[in-house]
């Protein structure tokens, strides 16, 4: 079975927190540099970008994307 979850591109990733603060599903946590973590993939609604969609500096790909997250 093919996973579904966010891959944060961390050289693109500002720490916003609008992907943290975005997700009802727990998929994120705080790391101790302060950006988001992806902690628990398995929370991740398959197929849903909303925290892809809502990130200004588009940081967010998909594992399980066929598209390859573009």
């Amino acid at each position: 079975m093919e996973r579904w979850y966010p891959i944060i591109d961390y050289a693109q990733c500002s720490g916003c927190m609008q992907c943290y603060n975005f997700c009802p599903h727990g998929v994120f946590e705080i790391g101790p540099d302060g950006k988001p973590k992806v902690t628990h993939p398995e929370n991740c609604v398959e197929f849903c970008k909303g925290c892809g969609k809502i990130c200004d500096r588009k940081a967010i790909t998909f594992f399980g994307d066929k598209k390859g997250g573009k």
